[in-house]
């Protein structure tokens, strides 16, 4: 059974330097930025950098200026997250966070 945990909303801005090269003329938010806001909020949760990422999985796209939202969860001596934008699932997985 999951525990509560902790919820923030982030958003990528269109001049992020990451997305010029990523992809060129139709920009996405690069799935590394997504885990590093991941790592950002497991800090602001539990003061804990992040460690590893268990697993990942990337299901739909983020756009530069489009607002999500990570959800971190503690269940089973995990640390799980959710990226949405709005109802739409965009990444999911594990992590595991240290000192």
């Amino acid at each position: 059974m999951s525990q509560p945990g902790f919820q923030r909303a982030f958003l990528v801005g269109a001049d992020h330097p990451c997305l010029p090269g990523h992809f060129p003329g139709s920009p996405l938010v690069p799935g590394v930025v997504l885990l590093e806001q991941v790592a950002l909020a497991l800090r602001d949760w539990r003061g804990q950098r992040l460690a590893r990422v268990l697993e990942a999985k990337f299901v739909a796209p983020l756009l530069p200026a489009q607002e999500a939202q990570i959800a971190l969860t503690e269940g089973q001596g995990r640390v799980r997250f959710e990226i949405h934008r709005g109802d739409d699932l965009l990444a999911r997985g594990s992590i595991e966070g240290t000192i």
